[in-house]
């Protein structure tokens, strides 16, 4: 679903420890380090500054490959002496095979490990929650580019749109909205990403980056980027 989900952190040591405590619990490890990023396979977290502020009220559920993870996932959370958002067990609201359990990051976010019977085996975010203003303005914005990055609207509601793919997705869920969370969607070529920056601008939604080459990454990474009703 994701290529990469980024949060901006206030103590980057800090939130290191906490994820480096929590991922490993749901078969984990970090992937890469350097002075910019913390990257745990499609989930990665740098250092807020000025120009790029801190996220806020994200919530990102982690796969787990069962039950037991979960368990583990909230005991070794808990154990260290970070906040619990809600104790292992069914949420069968969500579904009648879905397993979780939550914690709180050093900032507040909400992290998740979440076990049910399609949860993906690629990558290691099973899903997003975003809180917004407006949720019909958010779910037009997010119809206008899912063409582009590949996924479809699942669930329509006053209070809560869902996206998804085969596995995986995102909400956008009425409340005081998430603040400064990236969100990056994997594409086949070039001429798409082209193509999505494309629609979403004559859309009226605001460009923050044009489509181009941004090697700072890696080599052959090519982007493009848009600002949610939200942002």
């Amino acid at each position: 679903m994701f290529d990469h989900v980024t949060i901006r952190v206030s103590d980057r040591a800090a939130s290191e420890g906490f994820y480096d405590t929590i991922l490993p619990t749901v078969g984990l490890e970090r992937t890469h380090s350097d002075e910019h990023y913390a990257e745990w396979v499609d989930f990665s977290l740098a250092q807020a500054s000025d120009d790029k502020p801190l996220t806020r009220r994200l919530h990102i559920g982690f796969t787990a490959p069962s039950r037991e993870h979960v368990d583990e996932f909230w005991r070794a959370g808990t154990a260290a002496g970070y906040r619990d958002d809600g104790v292992p067990g069914p949420r069968p609201q969500y579904s009648e095979d879905y397993y979780g359990a939550f914690l709180l990051d050093p900032d507040g976010n909400s992290a998740e490990a979440v076990h049910h019977d399609t949860v993906h085996t690629r990558g290691c975010i099973d899903h997003l929650w975003m809180r917004v203003a407006d949720v019909s303005a958010s779910k037009r914005f997010y119809e206008t580019v899912a063409p582009f990055a590949g996924f479809a609207l699942r669930y329509d509601g006053s209070e809560r749109a869902s996206f998804g793919r085969e596995s995986g997705g995102f909400s956008v869920v009425s409340g005081t909205p998430t603040e400064h969370a990236h969100i990056a969607f994997p594409v086949a070529d070039d001429a798409i990403v082209d193509a999505f920056h494309r629609a979403a601008t004559e859309a009226g939604y605001r460009d923050n980056g044009p489509p181009g080459k941004r090697p700072v990454y890696h080599a052959g990474y090519y982007g493009a980027y848009v600002l949610d009703p939200d942002s």
